[in-house]
């Protein structure tokens, strides 16, 4: 005599066996490399430029930084802390929406269009550090990528950061965001943390090589009256 488990019973049993199996799938996706190292954080008396910016971007910046010390790793798809990771884009969204922007895009390619659509953009062509081309460049700015990970996004902007300055031990430029292993000190990290704005060894993917395309203003920003001292500053 054959017996017929109900279909209800077998498609419950396969879906609990596809879940557990996409469970793996991502906790194992999770593994860090073994050439990781914790995240890096900075005071804001750490950076040069900081006494003399703007209120609202010493707040701003001061915001970054507290991120960098809650121990935040990097995961797609993700921008809230309460989560315990974020995205690049991820954490300029909620930084900027928690200063008070609207209507903040919450992709890369998002926040490139909103600052080149407000005229904010410069663009760099050149692979020199010391170009002149980042002679505009200030605490603040919105940095973007290409090439960072295979995208379809049009424009095909795959990376955000925010720019902090020059830190005063190295003199070196240095930027703050989440990453999957840009480096800080010529040393991978992977999260929300302080990083070189310039690698010291080159990154590349399936598409080519990463390149650095520019930089802009936050739209908005510096137009909002912030008269009160930030929290944390004398």
């Amino acid at each position: 005599m054959k017996y017929f488990l109900p279909f209800g019973i077998v498609l419950f049993v396969f879906s609990f066996v596809f879940a557990q199996q996409h469970v793996e799938s991502n906790s194992s996706s999770s593994t860090l490399p073994s050439d990781i190292y914790p995240n890096a954080s900075l005071e804001p008396e750490d950076l040069v430029e900081f006494p003399s910016l703007p209120k609202v971007i010493q707040l701003l910046l001061i915001k970054a930084l507290a991120l960098t010390k809650e121990n935040l790793t990097y995961r797609y798809g993700l921008a809230d802390p309460k989560e315990g990771a974020m995205d690049c884009s991820g954490f300029v969204y909620y930084l900027l929406t928690q200063m008070g922007l609207k209507d903040v895009p919450r992709s890369s390619s998002g926040l490139y269009c909103w600052v080149r659509k407000e005229g904010k953009f410069k663009a760099v062509l050149s692979n020199n550090p010391n170009s002149f081309e980042l002679n505009d460049l200030k605490p603040g700015d919105l940095l973007f990528w290409i090439g960072t990970y295979s995208t379809q996004n049009d424009p095909p902007i795959s990376h955000v950061m925010i720019y902090l300055g020059h830190e005063k031990q190295t003199g070196e430029r240095v930027m703050v965001g989440s990453s999957d292993g840009r480096t800080y000190h010529g040393k991978r990290r992977w999260g929300v943390s302080v990083f070189d704005l310039f690698m010291k060894f080159p990154r590349y993917n399936s598409n080519g090589s990463t390149k650095f395309v520019g930089y802009g203003e936050i739209p908005g920003l510096n137009s909002m009256n912030y008269s009160c001292q930030p929290d944390g500053m004398e």
